[in-house]
């Protein structure tokens, strides 16, 4: 799965890292430890994540099969 090139622009101190696994692959994004809460919507095939107190939008890669929020990772599933 192909991290979202608007997700790639995030900003500096954001972390992003893909895992490839056999039956699929998972990308990892660390907001770091300002945004140890953030929030996560799904409109659509649209990702609305606030974290620490910015909003960011981004489309889904179409293999996305899930998507959550904890302790600043925002991780995304195939």
């Amino acid at each position: 799965m192909k991290v979202p090139q608007s997700l790639e622009n995030v900003g500096q101190d954001v972390v992003i890292r893909t895992f490839e696994y056999g039956d699929g692959s998972v990308i990892a994004v660390d907001f770091g430890s300002s945004a140890a809460d953030i929030a996560v919507d799904i409109v659509g095939s649209t990702a609305i994540i606030v974290a620490d107190g910015e909003q960011f939008e981004f489309e889904l890669p179409p293999e996305a099969s899930a998507v959550s929020g904890r302790n600043g990772v925002l991780t995304i599933k195939e």
